[in-house]
């Protein structure tokens, strides 16, 4: 079912849960590639700006801000994650905002290992816009 490419035959299949166990480590590396590729070189820097994009309540907001961009089956999935029964929320986060970034995180599983990684790209930098745009109030 896996092969070393990181791409499984048919993700659909996987529960959301699964698909959004990997996307959180996809998602996590992305940010912080991107956190590095702007030139934050301390670690502690690193971190301290790396859990503003992966705090659930920040996943949760580019979730809702990403939408409109979905196609279809993107939508479908992610609001599969949203659905999921997922245990309970971190602290300092409530069950809807934990359920949409579950989405968020399932639909980034989903493209990783459909090996959707252009459209992936998209949607990250997407994000980290949105997200840059949100921290500075623009």
């Amino acid at each position: 079912m896996f092969g070393l490419s990181g791409r499984v035959q048919r993700p659909e299949l996987l529960s959301p849960l699964v698909l959004a166990y990997l996307g959180d480590a996809v998602y996590e590396l992305a940010v912080r590639l991107y956190l590095i590729g702007k030139g934050v070189g301390q670690a502690g820097r690193l971190h301290r700006q790396a859990v503003d994009y992966v705090r659930a309540d920040a996943q949760a907001a580019a979730f809702q801000y990403l939408e409109p961009y979905l196609e279809p089956a993107e939508l479908s999935v992610a609001r599969r994650g949203r659905n999921a029964s997922s245990g309970h929320p971190p602290r300092g986060s409530d069950v809807l905002t934990y359920r949409h970034s579950t989405g968020l995180e399932c639909l980034v599983g989903y493209l990783y290992l459909s090996g959707q990684r252009e459209r992936l790209g998209q949607l990250l930098e997407l994000i980290f816009a949105y997200l840059e745009n949100k921290a500075t109030g623009n």
